[in-house]
């Protein structure tokens, strides 16, 4: 008989150990991710690895970040209740949960037709709104344009003109950059129509695809 797993607990030990010792102090980002089923979001021979601290894959190449990395960045967005936000990069839609839970308004773009279905069907079954279009994700969604926030989940050769167009005023953007096999962590905040870059350390993500980003 298979062992019942508490996720429950597991999820509480995740924000407990994996989170809060490593700075993250947001309380609004630290109550999504109690709430947050990160479980749904993995495929099913993988969920008893859901809360560890790794990435990991969820089909088509691609991978749910280590649940750290998706906490860093959701605090360096600095997110507020109703803000509108640009998600590059569906995946397997753990990190949407995380800021609709916040209560943003979240766009998301997906370039793999098969993860955008996935993703909206658990985001569905959760009771998550947002909004999911397949596309490329380098050039934004201009149709929803200017957001508050944009998170880019992929790492890119550079941060797109096309999502820096689309940032509102005292927006941020939250992206890896640099090669293939390693990025920084890039935040830019747009004040008083300039940028202004911080970086937040090393990180590795899958690559970046798109007219803008790296060539198929």
């Amino acid at each position: 008989m298979e062992e019942k797993i508490n996720f429950e607990i597991l999820r509480k030990q995740m924000v407990e150990t994996q989170l809060i010792p490593r700075g993250i102090k947001d309380r609004k980002v630290i109550d999504a991710f109690l709430k947050v089923p990160r479980e749904k979001f993995v495929p099913d021979d993988i969920k008893k690895f859901a809360y560890d601290d790794t990435p990991l894959p969820i089909g088509e190449g691609q991978t749910i970040s280590q649940p750290y990395i998706v906490a860093l960045m959701t605090s360096l967005l600095e997110v507020k209740d109703g803000e509108k936000i640009l998600e590059i990069g569906t995946g397997s839609g753990y990190q949407t949960a995380i800021l609709c839970e916040i209560g943003c308004d979240v766009y998301s773009v997906e370039k793999i037709p098969a993860l955008a279905m996935r993703a909206k069907n658990i985001l569905q079954q959760l009771n998550y709104k947002v909004k999911i279009t397949i596309g490329d994700g380098t050039l934004g969604w201009e149709e929803y344009a200017p957001y508050d926030g944009i998170i880019v989940t992929a790492g890119g050769p550079k941060i797109p003109e096309a999502l820096l167009s689309q940032l509102n005023e005292n927006g941020k953007l939250v992206m890896p950059v640099g090669d293939i096999f390693s990025q920084d962590l890039i935040r830019v905040k747009k004040s008083k129509g300039k940028f202004i870059k911080e970086n937040f350390g090393a990180c590795q993500f899958v690559p970046l695809k798109g007219e803008n980003g790296w060539q198929e």
